[in-house]
């Protein structure tokens, strides 16, 4: 009983120092090209009223409660949501819009992990299409940390984020 005791103990304490080692940042980004002009696609990223068409957490929790405040769309636009486990609760805040090139938004997760991070769409122009960049950055805490040594967040929240942008491509190429 000791000696599985003591293996157990070095299990979690192997654990705990090879995740002191995981970066302090993390980002995960995905990309899609969209036949479409960027005027086209823009609009349904710079406001938030147009997620519910095609962002894959919108459809997690069909009971969530919505907020929408500050501006229409562009800079100042403020979505704040709750609901069930699956999708927890947060705000999202415009901070940077430049029309049918680039959207910056302040990302706020309260529950059910506090953790404050940046999303960043692109769009880039390459003839009579546009390479959509979908892309969260932000402070990877030691309980990240821990947590990415079981799971690989590049993974779960890149297949959220293709089929995020895999649905804007659909709705955009209408």
């Amino acid at each position: 009983m000791r000696k599985l005791l003591i293996v157990i103990l070095l299990a979690v304490a192997g654990v705990l120092g090879y995740a002191t080692t995981k970066p302090d940042q993390f980002r995960v980004e995905r990309s899609v090209v969209i036949k479409a002009p960027a005027e086209k696609i823009f609009p349904h990223i710079n406001n938030f009223h147009q997620w519910q068409a095609w962002s894959p957490y919108e459809k997690l929790d069909p009971a969530m409660k919505r907020s929408f405040s500050g501006t229409e769309a562009g800079v100042g636009a403020i979505y704040a949501w709750e609901g069930d486990s699956k999708v927890g609760a947060g705000r999202m805040e415009i901070l940077e819009s430049t029309p049918s090139s680039g959207i910056k938004i302040k990302l706020d997760f309260l529950k059910p992990m506090e953790g404050h991070d940046t999303a960043e769409f692109t769009l880039a122009a390459q003839g009579d299409s546009t390479t959509v960049t979908w892309a969260m950055s932000g402070p990877a805490a030691y309980i990240m940390k821990v947590m990415g040594v079981f799971f690989d967040m590049d993974k779960m929240i890149g297949k959220d984020f293709e089929t995020g942008l895999n649905n804007l491509k659909a709705l955009s190429e209408q």
